[in-house]
Parts: C-alpha cells; structure tokens; sequence
C-alpha cells in the first residue's frame, strides 16, 4: 500500500512540473504554439500621429489669412487654406473635421505681414484653445524686404521656428504640427510678370527683393532673385531639419515649394498671392500631409 501511495505521489508531481513548466514558457513569451495553435502576439502601441484630430489653429502670414484672394489688398480669411469656410476652397479645417465643427473648432491667427519672429507669440495665442493640430505657414516675408541685404538672417530664423516649437511643447506636449515649406517666389514673379496690372501693383511695395523691376532681366536682377530664392530654399532646410526633431511635427517635404503655381493659382488682384483656386491647391497638399500614413 506505501509503495502505491508513493507511485501516485511521483506521477502527480511529475505531471505538476510539466503543466508548471508550460505556463512558465507561455508566460516569458517562448516560442511553443498555445494551445489553439497560435503564437502569443505583443500589443502594439497607438501610433504617434493622430490623421483625424479635433480641432485646428493656423499660424503664419498673408497667405494663411487668404490676403487678395477675394479683394485687393484685403484679408479674406474665409478662402483660406488652412481654415477657411468657402467650398471653393475646401479648406483643411472643413476636411478634417466637416464644415459645421470646422466653424466651432478652428480657428486663424495668422497676421498679413508677419515674419517667423511674429510665430512664437502667435503659438502663444493658439495654445489657448488647446487645439489638437497647429499649421504653420511664415518665411516668405522673411524673404520679401526691401532689399536681399535686409532679409532674415537664416540663424535667426531657426532661433524663431524653434522658440515656437518651444512654446508649444511647454504648453501642449500631444499637439500635432503641420509645417508649410515656403512657396518658390522666383516662380510667382515668373508668372505674375505676365500681366501688366499685377506688375504695378507689385510697384506699391509687395516683395520688393523679388519683384523690384519686373521686367529686368540683366545679370544684376537675376543675382537679386537668385539670391533670394536661396535664402527661400535655406529657410525650406530649417523647417524641415527642426520639425523632423520633433516626432508629431509633419513637414510637408517641400511640397508647397515644388508646387508649379500658374496664373490661375495666382490672385487677379496682385498676381502674387493665391487666389481662391491657389488656396484650394494649398489645402490639398497639407491634407495629404496630415492624413498620410507614413510621414
């Protein structure tokens, strides 16, 4: 009888092992099949980019507040790209979050005029609202001065977008950036050159280091606009080596730059800004940016 007993003793322990030694390799995560054949699988973490966010605040300049695409020398912050309320546009804002909320939960603090400098203290302004993306579209005033000599330095300008990078991860750590290269300003005056009422308009003081004598087409005035364009292309490097620092800032990757803007794109007022049909082309590509899967 003792020795029955010791027998049955051994089997329940040595079965007991077996089943410990099991779950133990289950709970390490071994590669033995479970039970119904398949293999443990580790959660994956949410992705960092959220492409449908709740609500949008603009920061930026003349073009993000649609400057001349309704009237001339005239806001008209209804067209534009990023926030604006007309169809024509179909602005970022109305796509993300449908024209009813766009109204409720968008908002534009981009100021005609403005420079990268002027961002921090629009940021400022935007993270009140707590919104879930921020878009950013400055630089071309940065470049449009009186003179080449007087554009912003390119230092200075990084030291700016990244004050206002600062600013809003102090405040909103989760909030989502979407940053607009700045336009080829060398393109728009080839195109608005061809019109004779855009050029005397240019005349009143619109981008002076690029439009200055239109029709001048010496050594001189190409150094001058080549020189300008450079600095365009350098402000494109900074926003896109300081956004990709950051992994919830989407750099549109030159896109608005490459963007071979026509006379139809242009407004009929100033022949250098968008018109409406520009804005719509805007707020494509910033959708497609902000939507796309991969950045």
């Amino acid at each position: 009888m003792r020795m029955r007993n010791r027998v049955f003793a051994a089997v329940v322990a040595a079965v007991t092992a077996a089943v410990a030694g099991v779950a133990g390799c289950d709970a390490v995560g071994g590669d033995e099949p479970s039970p119904t054949g398949s293999r443990s699988r580790a959660v994956r973490p949410a992705p960092v980019w959220d492409r449908s966010p709740d609500s949008i605040v603009a920061v930026g300049d003349s073009i993000t507040r649609g400057f001349d695409a309704c009237g001339i020398l005239s806001d008209c912050p209804e067209a534009s790209w990023a926030t604006g309320s007309r169809e024509d546009v179909d602005s970022l804002a109305v796509r993300l979050l449908g024209r009813a909320r766009a109204a409720e939960r968008s908002w534009n603090y981009a100021r005609s005029g403005a420079r990268m400098a002027d961002v921090p203290g629009q940021v400022a302004r935007a993270v009140r609202r707590s919104p879930e993306l921020v878009t950013v579209m400055a630089g071309a005033n940065d470049a449009c001065r009186d003179s080449p000599q007087e554009m912003t330095p390119v230092s200075a300008f990084r030291a700016s977008f990244e004050e206002a990078m600062r600013t809003l991860r102090g405040a909103l750590p989760r909030a989502q950036v979407y940053v607009a290269s700045v336009p080829d300003l060398k393109r728009l005056w080839s195109q608005g050159r061809t019109n004779v009422l855009g050029k005397q308009v240019w005349k009143l003081g619109i981008c002076p280091s690029m439009l200055a004598d239109a029709d001048a087409l010496d050594a001189a005035a190409d150094r001058r606009r080549t020189t300008v364009q450079k600095r365009v292309e350098d402000y494109n490097a900074v926003l896109r080596e300081v956004c990709g620092r950051d992994e919830r800032c989407r750099f549109d990757g030159g896109a608005v730059y490459a963007y071979r803007f026509g006379t139809g794109q242009l407004s009929q007022w100033d022949w250098f800004h968008p018109s409406v049909d520009g804005q719509a082309r805007l707020a494509e590509i910033a959708y497609r940016t902000v939507t796309a899967r991969e950045s």
